[in-house]
């Protein structure tokens, strides 16, 4: 059996053109060399897996290769590679700074390569001070490091800095497809790119999920293989909830969502990755911004296609809810919920109730079926329309007979101003015309009792209860009504206020109790008493006080097992 090696060693760039995505500073040492202008402390920073030691044993071996007289002479004695991570001491410095004394055997140059400079020591940092300003002639030194504010300054100042950036994805994607022609391996090119995306810049992480799932599907890469491998959620996730979204099915929104949690992703990933979705939506509505769309050939394509769905009215706001969601979501206490909200608000952008089926938007009431059981509706009792007769002059019956057929909105006449005194005058006149008085001669008189009176007086109450109009319900019964003469029911409010809301709905109260009790001569006379206005008990004495009223009894009570209130 054949032993294995990592990509990221089989592959580890030998010259300066094999470096992925760093051809600025590749370019720079090049000149460097060729010019005989290189500095002999050089810092090589940025993240990890970038190539930063890569480039640093190509250039200790560049450095010799000017002067070597062939290509294949080996120059290893010449180049130290010392690990500050576990040789941060300041004797393993000392023991450095004598070496360097030492001329090379062969070769020009000797190169201490000197990696994670920043877990030295604060006493090995200025061991190591002098040597670093005043090197030997055939010494030089490449520091590298992640982290390079924990360099002291005075370390800083003597190192000329290069500065290596992350890797972009299309960069990374490429140096993957080449290493798949290399190993005869097929890769869609939307997996490629899932896998750079994945790596988030830097190179050495990428062939190490290339090789992990290569294992997992062999020689043929496609994109369902790679997300499924690495856990992440796939385009179509993504697509598949935009369009459900932007037809407002907010009940298949929220079962997508739970098809989501039920595959182990959690729902901050889900939401960030929703956000880039439609940050990607709103970089592919224009043609100017399409260079900033880091995806496959294919996905771009479906990008293209949902972009033109969605509205720049509704990508807006769903970035913001989505970002909202984003900064909230480690300090809900119910992140699942505070998701769906999200999702529901997001779902109601586009919703216009005007213009759309309301099935599409609301939930459905048989959604919520068996979460609540069902209550009777509340029985209405509609009074029977009373006919008017309206007093007209005899010579003019036979004309209002003929006429009553027409539609009403016909006798109505145009709205007048006020901006003029013959206006002024003419809505008087239309006033006075408008008070049309009703005339009951031909309609029942029964006569009714005092009893009869106050139970359809309280009926009327139960409807006003059941129509929601509790104000007046109120109103209704501040005051007992009493039968008078010729069916005048009296009614005593305690003040003006309530009588002027009555007279409101006093039409209504009429029609009512005219029916109800089969005469049609009743009238209603509403007087004010301030006197016996009713008063209402608020603090724990008043309300002792209104129960002993009704009952003696109570203090005898209170007194015999001795009760506080």
């Amino acid at each position: 059996m054949e032993h294995f090696i990592v990509s990221a060693r089989k592959y580890r760039p030998q010259n300066f053109g094999d470096v992925v995505g760093q051809q600025a500073i590749t370019n720079t040492l090049e000149n460097a060399i060729k010019n005989n202008h290189l500095a002999q402390a050089l810092l090589f920073t940025g993240p990890r897996g970038v190539g930063k030691t890569s480039c640093a044993r190509i250039l200790a071996k560049r450095i010799n290769q000017e002067d070597a007289t062939t290509d294949d002479e080996d120059f290893a004695f010449n180049i130290f590679e010392l690990d500050a991570a576990s040789n941060n001491s300041v004797d393993d410095i000392r023991s450095l700074t004598e070496q360097v004394r030492i001329p090379p055997q062969t070769g020009k140059y000797k190169v201490y390569i000197i990696d994670e400079v920043h877990m030295l020591s604060q006493a090995a940092f200025n061991a190591f001070l002098k040597t670093l300003e005043e090197p030997p002639a055939h010494a030089i030194f490449i520091l590298a490091t992640t982290e390079k504010h924990k360099i002291i300054p005075t370390i800083l100042s003597r190192c000329q800095i290069f500065d290596f950036k992350r890797i972009g994805v299309l960069d990374a994607k490429n140096y993957l497809k080449t290493i798949c022609e290399k190993e005869n391996i097929t890769a869609d090119d939307d997996a490629l790119h899932v896998i750079a995306q994945k790596a988030d810049g830097a190179m050495r992480d990428a062939l190490s999920i290339f090789d992990r799932v290569v294992s997992f599907s062999g020689s043929n890469l496609t994109r369902e293989a790679v997300t499924q491998n690495l856990n992440v959620l796939d385009y179509d996730v993504y697509f598949n909830m935009t369009d459900l979204l932007l037809e407002n099915k907010i009940p298949d929104v929220l079962m997508a969502f739970n098809t989501v949690l039920s595959k182990g992703f959690e729902g901050y990933h889900f939401i960030n990755g929703l956000a880039s979705h439609f940050r990607d939506l709103l970089v592919a509505k224009d043609t100017a911004t399409i260079a900033l769309l880091e995806v496959g050939d294919n996905t771009k394509k479906k990008y293209l296609e949902q972009a033109g769905k969605a509205s720049m009215q509704f990508l807006i706001p769903a970035i913001d809810k989505a970002n909202d969601c984003d900064l909230k979501y480690r300090a809900s206490k119910n992140q699942r919920l505070l998701v769906e909200l999200t999702l529901m608000q997001i779902a109601s952008i586009s919703f216009d109730g005007a213009k759309k089926k309301s099935s599409n938007y609301i939930i459905p009431a048989t959604f919520f079926t068996a979460l609540s059981p069902a209550k009777p509706k509340p029985v209405v009792i509609k009074p029977a329309p009373v006919k008017v007769q309206t007093l007209v002059p005899t010579q003019k019956i036979a004309e209002v007979k003929t006429e009553s057929k027409k539609p009403l909105l016909k006798n109505i006449k145009r709205r007048t101003s006020a901006l003029s005194l013959k206006n002024v005058h003419q809505k008087k006149e239309i006033k006075k015309t408008s008070n049309v008085e009703e005339n009951y001669d031909n309609h029942p008189k029964t006569p009714f009792t005092q009893e009869e009176l106050q139970d359809a007086w309280k009926k009327y109450y139960f409807k006003l209860q059941n129509l929601g109009e509790k104000n007046i319900a109120s109103i209704v019964l501040a005051g007992v009504p009493k039968v008078s003469q010729n069916f005048e029911i009296l009614l005593t409010l305690p003040n003006t206020l309530m009588k002027s809301q009555l007279e409101k709905g006093k039409h209504s109260l009429l029609g009512f109790l005219r029916e109800r009790l089969n005469n049609y001569g009743i009238s209603i006379k509403i007087i004010v008493n301030e006197k016996v206005e009713k008063k209402f008990a608020y603090t724990p004495q008043e309300k002792y006080e209104k129960l002993k009223e009704k009952n003696p009894l109570m203090e005898k009570l209170k007194n015999t097992f001795g009760l506080d209130l």
